[in-house]
C-alpha cells in the first residue's frame, strides 16, 4: 500500500474535499477508479479518485446502489454531486460515519466523498479485514522477522490502519475544530474486566496511534467506567462503546463529566467522546422475549423497543448537557459528549432496512452504519429530525414493555455480555490465524 502524506485543509465543498485529499497521495502507486451512484432522479453522481476496488454488498434490492469501477485511465472526473449525507450533516446536525475498516484504506475516499465523516472499527471489523485480504501479509511478514510476537504484530497492523485512515479524515477535523473526523480504534476486548489495565491500554494506544482525531475505544461495562473518567482526565479522547442501557449510558456521561472536572486542564477543547448505544441487537434479543410471551399486545411491540429506548437515551443526553455543572464545564470549552448510534444493520429482514437510522436523526448525533445501513440510506433514506418527533410514544412503548415482563435491566446486561464475548472471540479467532499464517512460514510462535 502507498504511503499516504498529510493532508491539507479542505474547501467547503464536497469535491474540493476529495481532490485536495487525493491529490496528496502518492499517485503513481495508485490505480485510477470512478464512483458512480445510480439512483433516483437528482442522486446521481461521479467521481474519480486514486484508490483500489471498494465493495459495498447488499442484502436486498435498492433503487440505486454505489457502484466503484476499477480504471488505469488517468484524468480528473467529474465533480461530486450531494448526497442525503450531506443534507443529515447540514440540514440536521448529525454525523454519518462508516462502520468498517480494511486495506488500502483510500478505499474511504468515495465514502469521504459521498459525505461520511468518519470510522468506526472494533475486533471483529479487523477480524474480517485481516484474515480475508493479504494487504497485511507483507507488513506481518517484516514484523515476525524482525522478532514480533503475535499479538505485537496484530496491534502494528491495526495502527497502521487507523493512522493512515485519520490522516483521510483530518482534514474534516480541522475544518469542523476538532469536532468531527474522527476514526475510532478499540483497546483489547481481553480488557473488558480489568480498569487499571484499561488505562494502561488506553494511554498506549493513544501515544503509539499519535493523531488528534484518533478515538480510543473503551467498553462501558462497570469495570470500565472508571477508566473511562481517568482516561478523560488524562486528556485522551474517548469512544464509549457497548451501551445498551439507560442507566449504564448515565453512567457513562457521568464518567465524562466527572473526568473533564478532574483533568485541571484550562482548556477542554480538545478532549472529546461519543457514546456508542447500540440499537439492533436490542430489537434481536426483546423480540425473541416478546414471541415467548406470544400474546397479541406482546407481539405487536416486535421491532419497537430499539428505537423507543435511543429515543428516551436522546432525552437524558439532552437533560445532563444542561445546567449549571455543564454550564461551568463550556467556560472552559467543554464540548457534549454526542450520542453515537451503532449497531444499525437490521436483523430482522422484516423490517425496514433503514430501521436503525431513520428514527434516529438529531443534532450532536453521530450514526455510524455498516455497508447494508449506508448504502440503503444513501438510496432511499429522508432527512428529517426524526429522533424526539414522538417522545411520548417512545415512553409508552418503553413502558408496556416493562408491564409484560421485559426486564431492560437484565437486557442490558445480557447484550453487553454477548458483545464482550463476541469480540473476545474475534479478537482470540484474528491471533489464531496470524499464528497460522506465521507457522506456515515457521517464522514465530506465541
Amino acid at each position: 500500500m502507498a504511503t499516504i502524506s498529510k493532508l491539507s485543509n479542505p474547501t467547503s465543498s464536497p469535491s474540493s474535499l476529495l481532490q485536495s485529499s487525493s491529490s496528496r497521495l502518492r499517485s503513481s502507486l495508485l490505480p485510477k477508479f470512478s464512483v458512480e451512484f445510480r439512483g433516483r432522479a437528482g442522486s446521481d453522481f461521479h467521481a474519480r479518485v486514486e484508490s483500489s476496488r471498494l465493495s459495498l454488498p447488499r442484502n436486498r434490492a435498492l433503487k440505486g446502489s454505489l457502484v466503484v469501477k476499477c480504471s488505469l485511465s488517468d484524468g480528473n472526473g467529474s465533480a461530486i454531486k450531494r448526497t442525503v449525507l450531506h443534507d443529515l450533516y447540514e440540514r440536521e446536525g448529525q454525523s454519518p460515519w462508516y462502520d468498517n475498516l480494511c486495506r488500502p484504506v483510500t478505499d474511504l475516499l468515495p465514502l469521504i466523498a459521498s459525505g461520511v465523516r468518519g470510522v468506526t472499527s472494533n475486533p471483529a471489523i479487523f477480524q474480517k479485514a485481516i484474515s480475508s485480504s493479504n494487504a497485511y501479509n507483507d507488513q506481518f511478514r517484516e514484523l515476525v522477522q524482525s522478532g514480533k510476537d503475535i499479538e505485537s504484530a496484530y496491534w502494528e497492523l491495526v495502527v497502521k490502519d487507523i493512522q493512515d485512515a485519520c490522516k483521510l479524515f483530518e482534514p474534516i477535523y480541522d475544518q469542523t475544530d476538532g469536532g468531527d473526523g474522527y476514526v475510532s480504534v478499540e483497546v483489547s476486548p481481553r480488557l473488558a474486566d480489568d480498569t487499571a489495565g484499561t488505562v494502561v491500554a488506553a494511554k498506549w494506544l493513544h501515544k503509539v496511534v499519535d493523531r488528534p482525531n484518533v478515538y480510543i475505544k473503551i467498553p462501558a461495562t462497570a469495570a470500565c467506567i472508571p477508566s473511562i473518567k481517568e482516561v478523560i482526565s488524562n486528556g485522551i479522547s474517548v469512544n464509549v462503546t457497548l451501551i445498551f442501557s439507560l442507566s449504564r449510558y448515565e453512567a457513562v456521561i457521568d464518567a465524562y463529566l466527572d473526568g473533564l472536572e478532574a483533568s485541571g486542564l484550562s482548556d477542554l477543547s480538545r478532549v472529546t467522546s461519543v457514546a456508542s448505544f447500540f440499537v439492533s441487537r436490542v430489537d434481536t434479543l426483546i423480540d425473541k422475549m416478546l414471541e415467548k410471551i406470544g400474546t397479541p399486545e406482546a407481539l405487536d411491540l416486535r421491532g419497537k423497543a430499539a428505537v423507543a429506548q435511543a429515543a428516551l437515551a436522546y432525552q437524558l443526553y439532552q437533560k445532563k448537557f444542561s445546567g449549571p455543572r455543564w454550564e461551568a464545564l463550556v467556560k472552559k470549552g467543554a464540548k457534549k459528549q454526542r450520542l453515537l448510534w451503532a449497531s444499525t444493520s437490521v436483523k430482522n429482514p422484516a423490517y425496514p432496512d433503514t430501521l436503525y437510522v431513520a428514527p434516529l436523526i438529531g443534532p450532536d448525533t453521530v450514526s455510524t452504519m455498516p455497508d447494508q445501513a449506508l448504502q440503503a440510506f444513501i438510496d432511499h433514506g429522508a432527512v428529517s429530525r426524526t429522533i424526539d418527533h414522538n417522545v411520548s410514544e417512545a415512553g409508552g412503548v418503553y413502558n408496556a414493555l416493562e408491564k409484560l415482563g421485559i426486564d431492560w435491566g437484565y437486557v442490558g446486561t445480557q447484550l453487553e455480555l454477548e458483545g464482550v464475548d463476541s469480540f473476545k472471540k474475534s479478537f482470540d479467532s484474528l491471533l489464531d490465524t496470524l499464528q497460522e499464517k506465521a507457522n506456515s512460514l515457521k517464522l514465530v510462535s506465541l
